[in-house]
This record gives C-alpha cells, sequence and structure tokens, in this order.
C-alpha cells in the first residue's frame, strides 16, 4: 500500500513512517508541510492520504477542501488533536473519509488504512484536459493554445477548469460559487463575474474571449 503521510511533529511523523515500513507491505512519502502534501498528492498515486490536521503552509483541512476541488477522489484519513464534534464535522466536511484523534493505537491507524485501500476510488482526474484547441495543464495552472501560452491565477483556473468538465451546460452561479469559493464564504456573485471577464480578457489573446457565454440571470456556459 502506497501511504502520503503529511505530519510537521517530526517524532510522531518518525514513528508513524517506521512503523508502516516495519510491516513490510507499506510504502510511506513523509511531507512536513500542507503545500508539499497537495502537489505530492496530485502528481503521484498513493492508495490512501494521511494529513494532520495542524501543518504550516496549508493545514489538513485547507488541503483536503483544495484536493476535492481539483477532482481528486482517493481516500483521506484526518489526524488530529481536536476531538471535539464540531471538529470531526469539519474535518469531515472537507473532504476526508476519516478521522483520527490523538494520541491513537498504531494498530488503529493500520486498521482504518485497510478499510480505506478497500474502498473503490476513481483516480485523480487528468493533469491536462482540453477544450476545442485549448489545453489546461493543472500542475502549472497554465492554458496553452498552439504554441502560446498563459499563465492563470488559481481562482481563474479553478473557474475555468469546472466550466471546461461541464461544457456545454449552464452553471448557475450558486453552483460556481460553492465548487471554487465554498457555498458558506463571504464572496459575492459579482467576485464571480469579475473574475469571469478577467478569464476573458487573457483569453482574448488567443481570440477565444467568447469561450465564456453569459446566461442572463442565470450563470455562464462554456461552448464546445
Amino acid at each position: 500500500m502506497n501511504i502520503l503521510l503529511a505530519e510537521d511533529y517530526v517524532r510522531l511523523g518518525e514513528l508513524i513512517e517506521y512503523m508502516l515500513k516495519k510491516k513490510g507491505k507499506y510504502k510511506v512519502e513523509w511531507v512536513l508541510e500542507g503545500e508539499d502534501a497537495y502537489y505530492y498528492a496530485i502528481s503521484s498515486h498513493f492508495d490512501v492520504l494521511v494529513l494532520d490536521w495542524m501543518m504550516p503552509n496549508g493545514n489538513g483541512v485547507e488541503v483536503c477542501r483544495r484536493l476535492r476541488k481539483q477532482g481528486y477522489s482517493g481516500p483521506i484519513l484526518m489526524l488530529t488533536a481536536k476531538d471535539t464534534v464540531q471538529d470531526r464535522i469539519e474535518g469531515l466536511d472537507s473532504g476526508a473519509d476519516d478521522y483520527l484523534v490523538k494520541p491513537f493505537e498504531i494498530d488503529e491507524l493500520l486498521a482504518r488504512l485497510r478499510a480505506l485501500s478497500r474502498r473503490n476510488y476513481a483516480p485523480i482526474i487528468e493533469e491536462e484536459i482540453q477544450i476545442q484547441e485549448l489545453v489546461l495543464n493543472r500542475m502549472s495552472h497554465m492554458v496553452r493554445f498552439r504554441s502560446m501560452e498563459l499563465q492563470l491565477s488559481p481562482r481563474e483556473f479553478q473557474l475555468l477548469d469546472l466550466m471546461v468538465q461541464n461544457k456545454g451546460q449552464v452553471l448557475s452561479r450558486e453552483v460556481i460559487l460553492d465548487r471554487i469559493w465554498g457555498y458558506d464564504s463571504d464572496v459575492a456573485p459579482k467576485t464571480i463575474d469579475a473574475t469571469v471577464k478577467l478569464i476573458r480578457k487573457k483569453l482574448e489573446r488567443f481570440g477565444k474571449q467568447d469561450l465564456l457565454q453569459s446566461i442572463r440571470g442565470v450563470g455562464y456556459r462554456l461552448e464546445h
């Protein structure tokens, strides 16, 4: 079983890595920061992700939400000292499949990893996606058109990626808000409109500014 472990407490990370490898059938990639966990997860295949809640450069909940928005569907186990009911709800609502409170017995961790690995998950969506002659690279947030390239901001790329995945369908502002910013965020609908405007402005370089169509009073549709 190939495990990605994200844990910034070195002594605990060393112990988990040692105990898993000692069992012989576990391969462990161990990182100390949330940002590293995110990029390892989207660039390599892991059977289970084990994310510590409190990490520098992106905590476990943030990483989990970010991965799910990018289409990551593999199993995720959250490790944390937070043990209130509300904490558990927040961890699971972020997209985690299971939640283990510290301190824990290593045998319980192993049992939960085995249970998660038995579930049938689809792999992460492909690194590149194409619409007409545009190619979107999810690793670099770069958009290519023939020999030309342009860089989008993370939000711009997420929105365009969402529209490409749902090409030909009308997505309401509410759906876009929920998928990109989160429904409980303070973002106003005009922020979505402003982001679409910025994307169109950048796509002018390729002559594709009309790719995103406004549907009056509803939202947006990407032509295909």
